[in-house]
């Protein structure tokens, strides 16, 4: 899968692939405002959020740097039947937004055909989960203190100017929940300056941060935040934690009554299982697992009753994995195994792709194979029917597979 806006983040940053993500602060004052405002414009945001009846948490508002309490934004709209639902009151926020506030949308990317597709290729990329937090300040508002995220981010602007300012870490490596909290900013300033539409930034985990439109009059900035919570040791024990329960020697109960030399010889026979399931299991084995356990994602189902299937698209979280052994292909994704003829790799390389696939263009390419495949894969839940909707969020910034 080939996106517009993996292969700017890659030229702006001089990245040559996800290695370098979470390593080293960096910042790019390329400029490249049409994939800024095709990734998203404010007026699609209130449009958005308008239209998805969206509240908190997951849409939130700040004045001054301290979040507002729903109810100067939300109201609760009653139905003639006397339904109350809640969503955004439009004036409201407008009043709010046009005196100076901050609009956060978190997981827009749950809302948007675009920033959906955008985190599906940013998550093949990288092979981590990747959510989407939208975040539009206008006037002089002010944003959030000095503070650091517990994941790596890469921000693009998408409309406007912020300024910003950048420290190092004062913990290495903190996570959401950590032996000990990180609550003493770094003295060290990485850097100063103003984004501006198009600009990228990657700030990694832990590094302190804010971001203000104080002094800057009149006007608006819009960026979009991607998050990557990249896999750890914690992780890996964790997942390790879970597979001891296979074994009948961990599941027993601590001797605590016991004498002491039945103590000593249960606690020795735990440490060489645990020795055992470390070894059997290692850190390559549960970055395998972590890709391919995922369930498949929101997606609508096709329907007969809606017209044939024309168009398709992979909708796993991370590439499936293609094995070929003998006569047989064998595809591994969202916590699925399936087994095709080897007659049918050349359709699975190509509806697996990432890219979408109009079936009518992919019969040209790979035969009538490719309808029989592409039906059992929609089935399954690997790829989805490629609704006009969806495929929106590729126009542009994706190309046709079969092309």
């Amino acid at each position: 899968m080939s996106h517009r806006l993996i292969d700017h983040v890659e030229k702006a940053l001089g990245w040559t692939g996800p290695e370098r993500l979470g390593r080293n602060f960096a910042v790019s004052d390329i400029d490249e405002t049409a994939l800024a405002e095709r990734i998203l414009t404010p007026s699609r945001l209130l449009d958005l959020v308008m239209r998805r009846s969206l509240a908190d948490p997951q849409l939130r508002c700040f004045r001054d740097g301290t979040e507002l309490h729903p109810n100067a934004y939300i109201t609760q709209s009653v139905t003639r039947r006397g339904q109350s639902i809640r969503m955004v009151d439009m004036r409201r926020l407008a009043n709010l937004l046009d005196d100076g506030a901050t609009l956060v949308v978190d997981q827009a990317n749950v809302f948007d055909p675009t920033l959906e597709a955008a985190c599906r290729a940013l998550q093949w990329w990288s092979c981590e989960r990747v959510q989407a937090n939208v975040y539009l300040t206008t006037n002089n508002a002010t944003g959030f203190d000095l503070h650091w995220d517990d994941h790596d981010v890469l921000i693009l602007q998408l409309a406007g100017e912020k300024r910003w300012e950048v420290r190092g870490d004062s913990r290495q490596a903190p996570m959401y929940r950590d032996s000990a909290r990180d609550s003493s900013p770094s003295e060290n300033i990485v850097w100063t300056g103003t984004l501006r539409t198009g600009n990228v930034l990657h700030i990694p985990r832990g590094h302190w941060h804010k971001a203000t439109r104080e002094e800057l009059g009149v006007g608006l900035s819009m960026h979009v935040t991607f998050g990557f919570v990249q896999r750890t040791g914690v992780h890996w024990m964790t997942w390790l934690a879970d597979w001891s329960r296979d074994t009948d020697l961990f599941r027993h109960d601590l001797k605590r009554w016991a004498d002491p030399q039945e103590q000593e010889l249960q606690y020795q026979r735990l440490g060489e299982a645990a020795v055992e399931l470390i070894t059997s299991r290692g850190p390559v084995t549960y970055l395998t697992a972590y890709k391919q356990e995922t369930s498949a994602p929101r997606h609508i189902r096709h329907l007969g009753i809606l017209g044939p299937l024309h168009s398709i698209v992979c909708v796993t979280d991370f590439p499936p994995q293609i094995n070929q052994e003998g006569d047989t292909v064998e595809v591994l994704a969202a916590g699925k195994k399936l087994t095709f003829t080897r007659k049918a790799l050349p359709s699975l390389r190509l509806l697996l792709s990432g890219d979408p696939v109009r079936l009518a263009d992919a019969t040209a390419v790979t035969g009538n194979t490719v309808e029989r495949v592409a039906k059992i894969l929609v089935e399954e839940e690997l790829c989805a029917w490629l609704t006009p909707e969806l495929s929106s969020g590729y126009t542009d910034l994706i190309m046709n597979a079969a092309s």
